[in-house]
């Protein structure tokens, strides 16, 4: 399967018509249509679903996403090799709603003094969805809230404590408290994250299950779970970095009382042989953080 194919379909998918795909790509419809029949051939199976506009089924949908990782591992390939005699190109960055992002913007500037041609990509996503792409290659770096398991990764500790808390509709009664302590934690219905290892650590702090907690809904990432805390159906258990941008005329954090604090780390692909833009960016912030 050629390169170029990915990269037609991907089109295809993002433009939703191959007429329109066919003018962006320079390519006459017909030949963009046959090449997309083509691929489902090769692939022995319907990549989409066909009328006036294209939709993927569940076959066209998981190729989307190794054609993106294929797409993006190549470029990156690439990058590096024209690297080789001037330190350029792009350095990717994976985190989710985490306080420890924010030392990236001063490592990046600083960094950027140096390494003028370098520009990096911030993707956000949840701890599992960083950890495949850090896997396949797509990410550089990843930033992961602990505990978490890094056994296929190098990594290093960041400065910076991830403070849990409760995120409630502003006119909520415990807005207008300093924090929640257990007791009142265990009388609001919750929205809780859906990652084992964390439920295990705030288990530890409530002293018991979180099944008995009222949770009305789980989920992997906060923006799914806002809207529940808007409308007072319920209060979502979360660190502070994944609400730090939310409108405070809307939304309220209270800290949890007594505080339930939790590390982050910086992590890379374990024994990844890194050159170019991602090799020097490695070695810059090994100097800055001396206790990898």
């Amino acid at each position: 399967m050629e390169l170029r194919l990915l990269e037609y379909f991907l089109t295809v998918v993002r433009e939703e018509n191959i007429s329109r795909a066919a003018e962006v790509l320079h390519v006459t419809q017909p030949t963009l249509s046959r090449q997309m029949k083509e691929l489902e051939e090769e692939l022995n199976t319907t990549l989409f679903i066909r009328g006036k506009r294209l939709t993927l089924t569940d076959s066209g949908v998981m190729l989307r996403r190794r054609a993106e990782e294929v797409v993006t591992l190549m470029n990156k390939i690439n990058s590096e090799f024209r690297e080789q005699e001037e330190i350029s190109g792009i350095i990717s960055v994976g985190s989710g709603g985490l306080m420890a992002a924010n030392v990236l913007p001063e490592l990046i500037e600083h960094f950027r003094e140096r390494y003028p041609l370098v520009s990096f990509e911030m993707i956000t996503g949840n701890a599992d969805n960083i950890k495949e792409r850090l896997e396949h290659g797509v990410l550089d770096f990843g930033i992961l809230l602990e505990p978490v398991d890094v056994g296929k990764f190098d990594y290093l500790r960041l400065p910076v404590r991830e403070v849990w808390g409760v995120l409630l509709p502003a006119g909520h009664e415990l807005a207008a408290e300093k924090n929640v302590t257990r007791e009142k934690l265990m009388k609001l219905p919750l929205v809780v994250t859906s990652r084992t290892a964390l439920r295990s650590e705030i288990e530890e702090w409530l002293r018991c299950p979180v099944s008995e907690l009222d949770i009305v809904a789980t989920h992997n990432l906060i923006n799914n779970a806002a809207p529940l805390a808007e409308r007072g159906i319920a209060c979502v258990l979360t660190i502070e970095g994944a609400v730090d941008m939310f409108d405070p005329a809307r939304f309220a954090f209270r800290p949890l009382s007594p505080a339930l604090t939790m590390s982050s780390v910086l992590a890379w692909k374990k024994l990844s042989p890194y050159s170019g833009a991602a090799g020097k960016f490695l070695e810059y912030i090994s100097t800055v953080y001396d206790h990898i």
